[in-house]
């Protein structure tokens, strides 16, 4: 983007970020429906895990093709098809939390499957759990790819984070008003652990929200970590700091949302209902403002933008201003020495505007014998974006931990665009 640009970018996001603002204030119910759209166009770029607005570029394919074009997407695009063994876990303050488990398949006979070979050797896995936390408005189906690679493989667990997904609304936010935190999403882990992995080892994979969430889970329960965690993975997650992120915004644009953004979101929390149909009519305005947030290359499969694209959407405008604030006050430096004496695994796209890599660095800054990957031309969602670099090194950790022969890798697993992306570790 030219310095011009993010110029304009700057006054566009004040005006949107100010109109809102003034909206809330007056507090009309007409003034409410005619801004609706502004107000949800503002809220989408929040939905895509970024704090303020991007240009957008101009449409130039009729509206309904658009829609044609997204049906299609939607009904030959495989993703989020994959299902495990259901089962809830319960949180501290009664929140219901949905987990999937997919369990490991015996291979019969002296023949290994070839999916087990091609990712493992042909020894059998250690009796080791891994569990995948998703990020911030997305859902377990985020980890698509990682599951189908590591399918009967590996016993994994997959859950969804409160308000999200098909885990329940938190009963602390919605009855006792209570502000949501990332040391609760810490203990909804433990809650999942407790219902799903009650024995055994265990590896921690967490993508931005979900790998705050895995900081959170180390901070309050630091012996779980030593005596049953034996490898953990951060993706494109951050142990604090996130007041600083610019999200690619020049420094009016990012000024101007800091000041005012907080008060609009209360406000357009308490206008759910208005705002989401705000963010129906302006779906086409998302879409551009979901990609740049989530992918950096060219050439991503429509249909894995498509998938993305539904998650965020899926995220009811309420939960994205409730979510929010536990963002700023996101501070787990100290938790990371948790990991200290285990295999651990630093991942992040180098073209992140929502955790951007330097993030990724300082952990691994903290974690020395910690590898640390960066993935050229990878946004923020790069386990969907370059999946097969991130099964590689899922697939190389397990390795590491002993849960898996030693000198396995994966072929390329999964991959969505037409250029494979790869990166030596640190």
């Amino acid at each position: 983007m030219s310095e011009s640009s993010a110029e304009a970018v700057a006054e566009v996001v004040a005006d949107v970020v100010a109109s809102a603002a003034a909206v809330s204030a007056a507090g009309a119910a007409g003034s409410w429906r005619r801004a609706t759209g502004v107000a949800g166009t503002a809220l989408g770029v929040l939905a895509a895990g970024a704090a303020a607005g991007v240009a957008i570029e101009r449409m130039t394919v009729g509206r309904g093709m658009r829609r044609r074009a997204r049906l299609a997407l939607d009904s030959t695009g495989p993703y989020g098809t994959l299902r495990g063994t259901p089962g809830k876990a319960y949180a501290d303050d009664g929140t219901e939390l949905y987990y999937e488990v997919d369990e490991t398949e015996p291979d019969v006979g002296p023949e290994v499957s070839p999916r087990r070979r091609r990712l493992f050797g042909r020894k059998a896995p250690a009796p080791v759990t891994v569990v995948f936390c998703h990020g911030y408005c997305l859902s377990q189906d985020s980890w698509h790819f990682q599951r189908a690679a590591l399918r009967g493989v590996v016993r994994t667990v997959h859950w969804d984070q409160r308000s999200h997904g098909r885990s329940a609304r938190g009963v602390g936010q919605t009855r006792d008003r209570v502000p949501l935190t990332i040391d609760q999403l810490g203990r909804d882990l433990k809650a999942v652990l407790d219902a799903a992995v009650p024995e055994g080892p265990v590896v921690l994979v967490g993508h931005s929200m979900g790998g705050m969430t895995v900081m959170a889970l180390a901070a309050q329960y630091p012996e779980l970590i030593r005596d049953r965690v034996v490898a953990a993975v951060f993706v494109g997650t951050s142990s604090g700091r996130l007041g600083e992120v610019n999200f690619g915004l020049p420094v009016a644009g990012v000024n101007a949302v800091r000041r005012i953004l907080p008060g609009v979101l209360r406000a357009l929390g308490q206008q759910a209902e208005l705002v989401e149909k705000g963010r129906r009519a302006t779906a086409d305005l998302f879409a551009g403002i979901i990609k740049r947030y989530s992918f950096a290359g060219r050439d991503v499969d429509p249909a894995v933008e498509r998938f993305a694209e539904r998650m965020i959407e899926s995220t009811p405008i309420d939960v994205v201003a409730e979510f929010y604030p536990a963002f700023t006050d996101h501070d787990k430096t100290e938790a990371l020495t948790c990991f200290r004496e285990m295999p651990v695994l630093v991942l992040a796209g180098v073209r992140d505007l929502v955790t951007p890599s330097e993030h990724s660095e300082a952990i691994a800054d903290l974690l020395p014998e910690a590898e640390l990957v960066l993935v050229p031309d990878a946004g923020h969602l790069v386990m969907l974006e370059h999946p097969e670099v991130v099964t590689d090194r899922l697939a190389d950790l397990l390795t590491r931990a002993g849960a898996v022969p030693a000198g396995a890798t994966v072929s390329g697993y999964g991959t969505t665009s037409s250029t494979r992306s790869t990166a030596p570790p640190r």
